[in-house]
């Protein structure tokens, strides 16, 4: 067992070291920022809410996506644990900072940074799961590609396939968790029923897929120049990736 874990401290120093520091920056900055900007409601009817995380959500995959591809699913399932421990942090500190006692109202701005434990609960547990889902999956509709498995075509495959999959269960588990377990106890009756939840997962995740349609080109851009600058060789050469 101890030879177990000092061989995956070993693994995550060395993945930590590999993978270049904008994209673990950028993907950790993203997480965060979800989180926030989900406090804004941008449009909401019977079958469809928007938060502003939508906004940064694309990056979120996009940055999963370039990682599975480049360091395996493991590796960026890692970052992703790695991502919503910040997130946790962010949060911990905004909470204190919410309960300081000041003589100016800072009410509506308490109220933002201060956040709803059950909803911070359901998602990280919605994107810790999705993450999960997108990697593996992107992973295993890659190894599908046996001519050409670096090609455009491969790339967009499980990128988009993965992706789509991937929000969808991001948005259909904090639907659940929030909207049909928590919010019926503590906002006073207020739910959703399990078929509001799926239909809005589902136009939820057409909206996140047309963002990383969008934006999948600077993925493959940055995924090329990382395998002409040899990026991540000698964790490859340990993982066999």
């Amino acid at each position: 067992m101890k030879e177990k874990i000092k061989a995956g401290l070993a693994d995550t120093k060395l993945l930590f070291r590999s993978i270049p520091a904008p994209a673990a920056a950028l993907f950790t900055i993203s997480v965060v920022a979800m989180n926030i900007l989900a406090n804004k409601t941008i449009y909401q009817s019977d079958w469809l809410a928007i938060d502003g995380g939508i906004l940064v959500s694309w990056l979120s995959f996009l940055c999963m996506d370039i990682v599975t591809k480049a360091f395996g699913p493991k590796a960026s399932t890692k970052l992703s644990v790695f991502a919503m421990l910040v997130n946790l942090l962010v949060c911990l500190i905004f909470f204190i900072v919410s309960i300081i006692p000041t003589e100016e109202d800072y009410t509506a701005f308490n109220t933002i940074i201060g956040g709803t434990w059950f909803i911070l609960l359901s998602s990280s547990v919605a994107f810790i799961s999705s993450a999960a889902i997108n990697n593996f999956m992107n992973w295993g509709i890659g190894r599908l590609f046996k001519k050409n498995p670096d090609g455009k075509l491969a790339y967009v495959t499980r990128s988009y396939i993965s992706t789509f999959i991937g929000q969808f269960f991001d948005n259909l588990i904090f639907a659940v968790l929030t909207f049909m377990l928590f919010a019926p106890i503590f906002w006073d009756g207020f739910h959703w029923t399990f078929v509001q939840c799926v239909t809005c997962s589902l136009l939820g995740a057409g909206l996140e897929l047309v963002m990383e349609v969008i934006f999948s080109p600077i993925g493959y851009v940055v995924l090329n120049q990382w395998n002409r600058d040899g990026v991540g060789a000698e964790y490859k050469r340990m993982r066999k990736i």
